[in-house]
């Protein structure tokens, strides 16, 4: 499908632009896409990750960013900046008015019947059996240089008997020299531990000897201690005897006109009293006013007995006195 288009700038300034009719070219196959989303099997999705995930270089989250990705990222950012400011600048198809739509058409010769239905064959294959791995061979290096070969005859590069004899030289000095080194080794140990013997039972005597000398002043120190504790509890038995003694002495003397004061204060505040006084106060005072109230309770009820025989005999008299006088009318009208 060919398709031509052009601009043209006018006099006053403003720019068109025209171009052919042409239907929308549709890039992507519904069947492809269909087997992008739809997979069957992972080993062919492409989100699935493959290969050896260990070699991957993961940056910590701590380290310095690269600066040649820093500058890739960079550059990508201003291609993607510049693509939408030229996208945004592009004259594009204006609105359909009010009413209206826009609506892909097909400006080709001949019409094509668009349809959504996809034709699909179904197709089988059988592939071999699977095989054995075979064995391994074994990793033999290649072969470098060239292969030379020489005759030496009896004698002519190591005679043993000549030769060993600075070695065994050598071996029996060194072991002849550390056996002495041994020997001298051994015997300054023992010297040491012999010096560490002494300078021990030095130190265990010593330490003896300071033991009994602490013993020593403990014992002094505790008999000092009891000494003293025991001059104090007689100087304190000593001061308790004095104070006991001014006390009592101080007592005596203050009780010598104690009791005669006493009694005397208790006899005038009547602490010492009479017992016939004391009866007649206790006993027969306490008879005498019970007597007289009941007496007087006596004389009591007879009085208000009195006032109601009276008032009873007053209101009957009265009433008598009514029903005559409402009877003397009576008799006078009669």
């Amino acid at each position: 499908m060919a398709s031509s288009s052009h601009g043209h700038r006018h006099s006053n300034g403003l720019y068109t632009f025209s171009s052919r009719p042409r239907p929308v070219e549709n890039s992507r196959d519904p069947s492809s896409e269909r087997a992008e989303y739809n997979y069957g099997n992972i080993m062919y999705d492409r989100r699935v990750v493959r290969g050896n995930t260990y070699a991957r270089h993961i940056l910590p989250t701590t380290a310095q960013p690269d600066p040649a990705e820093t500058q890739k990222q960079i550059i990508k950012k201003r291609a993607t900046a510049r693509k939408q400011a030229w996208k945004q600048l592009r004259l594009t198809t204006p609105v359909a008015l009010q009413g209206r739509k826009h609506i892909d058409v097909q400006t080709e010769l001949y019409l094509e019947e668009l349809s959504d239905n996809i034709v699909a064959t179904h197709k089988e294959c059988q592939t071999d059996a699977f095989l054995d791995k075979p064995s391994t061979p074994l990793f033999i290096p290649a072969k470098s240089g060239k292969d030379v070969g020489t005759q030496i005859e009896e004698g002519e590069l190591f005679d043993f008997d000549r030769e060993v004899q600075p070695v065994l030289e050598v071996l029996v000095g060194k072991t002849v020299e550390q056996a002495l080194l041994e020997v001298m080794e051994e015997e300054e140990l023992a010297c040491l531990n012999a010096q560490q013997r002494a300078f021990e039972e030095l130190r265990h005597h010593e330490l003896a000897e300071v033991e009994r000398l602490q013993e020593q002043e403990r014992r002094h120190t505790e008999e000092k201690e009891r000494r003293v504790a025991q001059q104090k509890e007689v100087l304190k038995k000593e001061r308790e005897t004095a104070e006991k003694i001014a006390a009592r002495a101080y007592t005596q003397q203050y009780l010598a006109d104690l009791l005669p004061a006493v009694f005397t204060s208790l006899r005038s505040h009547g602490y010492f009293h009479d017992p016939v006084e004391k009866d007649i106060e206790m006993n027969f005072f306490p008879w005498l006013m019970a007597e007289v109230d009941n007496i007087l309770e006596k004389r009591y009820i007879a009085r208000e007995m009195l006032d109601t025989i009276i008032c009873d005999v007053t209101e009957k008299s009265l009433e008598e006195f009514q029903e005559l006088e409402t009877q003397s009318p009576r008799n006078w009208q009669i």
